[in-house]
């Protein structure tokens, strides 16, 4: 924990902060474009092409166009508009796409008044994530949304009520490692009882760059003429223009909560599959900024979450040593081991004439994007279930926000699976915005260009 950060930010400014976004997301969705009001889906039969529009043409959302450009014939795809707030970037997608000037937008609620887009996928920083993918929803839009599904828990319970109110729209978490069947298959070796009653489950995700995590290219090209900077604040707290802030969002609190948000998706989704996706019970987050100080958010992470059924995860993130800990889910009559594409089952020594030892190679073992794209395409044509929808998502979701909470405020969190709130303190209580960036009480930017 940050111990600088934690004695500087009171409950108060914390609040203040809270109730400031959540007033700015209210002023927000009153200006949405009134061209569209809440409009149902187009139909979309096995043999239609669907049609998608971009929004956010940053890296990942640069290697979807490229993805989804090679496989447009297999898919039966086309993507058809793109929206962008730096000139570079737009120009960048127009060439990868082919799209025309006129199906270049800069406000993507323009974008969401195309009548013939099916799909938007969106792969904008995450505290936009909200608030695109529910405007995206009333245009009557099919949703692909990079992970992390949302910024705060909050926010991720009325996404999840939005979606269940809309049963014929699709929304797709791009969790891509959701879509290996390694960990469908893992899970009906649980289900099946092959390891008895789950008891706790481990995975990591760990690196090391010398430069430093997520410090990408700043590029020269990029000025408060070539950059909406207010358009991508949108309701994060004012800062002034700075393309450290831009290109290395993932760093800062108002932006994103670091290794909770950006990495553990992807082992959290994968393991909720395997013993069972549920709403958490209690958060616990530690960690701090041991080496990398460039930054707000800390270099190693380890969150705990409790689970209503009886299990716990625990999840260790570091982005200064990349050793982590192997992926493998503990039963009281064997343990199931996760690596690669493996899945090994051993019983534990009381239970060996019980339990059968199983070692499968199943799926790949990789993150395939293509794989889960295809996924969302085949849900939305009634093929296919979707792999990293709202009901494994969301859960995901509030169990990553709150461990930001946790770490943030040193203390663990407690939410009611039942009401959909946190609970056991009533300064969170029903808070819009639980987890919102905090101001007070950051360190400064080494380096900061």
């Amino acid at each position: 924990m940050d111990s600088n950060t934690d004695k500087q930010t009171s409950r108060r400014d914390f609040l203040k902060v809270a109730g400031a976004t959540a007033a700015g997301l209210m002023v927000s969705g009153a200006a949405r474009s009134t061209a569209y009001a809440i409009a149902p889906p187009k139909v979309i039969g096995a043999n239609d092409r669907i049609t998608i529009g971009h929004i956010g043409c940053g890296g990942q959302g640069q290697a979807h166009m490229r993805i989804l450009k090679d496989s447009a014939k297999a898919t039966n795809t086309a993507s058809v508009a793109v929206s962008e707030i730096y000139d570079r970037r737009k120009n960048d997608a127009k060439g990868i796409t082919g799209v025309s000037d006129g199906q270049v937008y800069h406000d993507y609620r323009k974008l969401l008044d195309q009548k013939d887009i099916d799909v938007v996928l969106i792969a904008s920083p995450e505290h936009w994530h909200f608030k695109m993918a529910t405007d995206a929803l009333d245009a009557g839009k099919h949703v692909y949304l990079e992970k992390p599904m949302t910024r705060t828990a909050q926010e991720a319970i009325d996404l999840y009520k939005a979606v269940k109110a809309k049963p014929n729209m699709v929304l797709q978490v791009g969790s891509q490692i959701t879509s290996d069947p390694k960990w469908h298959r893992a899970a009906e070796l649980v289900k099946a009882g092959k390891i008895g009653k789950v008891l706790w489950s481990q995975d990591s995700y760990c690196r090391n760059v010398k430069e430093g995590e997520w410090n990408y290219q700043i590029f020269d090209d990029c000025t408060p003429q070539t950059l909406d900077w207010n358009a991508f604040l949108g309701n994060a707290p004012k800062h002034a223009f700075d393309k450290e802030r831009y290109f290395r969002w993932r760093k800062y609190w108002d932006y994103s909560a670091g290794i909770t948000s950006d990495l553990f998706p992807h082992r959290l989704h994968p393991l909720a599959i395997v013993v069972g996706a549920e709403w958490p019970k209690r958060v616990a987050c530690v960690g701090g900024k041991y080496v990398q100080m460039d930054r707000d958010v800390p270099d190693t992470t380890i969150m705990t979450v409790d689970y209503p059924s009886g299990n716990t995860i625990v999840l260790a993130g570091c982005t200064a040593n990349e050793q982590g800990l192997p992926p493998m889910v503990r039963g009281n009559k064997a343990t199931m081991y996760l690596s690669g594409k493996s899945i090994q089952i051993t019983p534990e020594k009381p239970y060996v004439d019980e339990i059968d030892p199983i070692s499968e190679e199943v799926g790949t073992g990789t993150e395939d994007i293509g794989a889960h794209e295809r996924n969302f395409f085949n849900t939305i044509r009634g093929t296919e279930k979707l792999n990293c929808g709202v009901d494994l998502a969301a859960p995901v979701m509030v169990a990553i926000a709150l461990a930001e909470v946790s770490y943030r405020h040193n203390k663990i969190m407690q939410f009611d699976p039942a009401k959909l709130q946190v609970v056991g303190d009533d300064d969170l209580l029903n808070r819009h915005q639980v987890g919102a960036p905090v101001r007070s009480g950051r360190n400064p930017v080494v380096g900061a260009k």
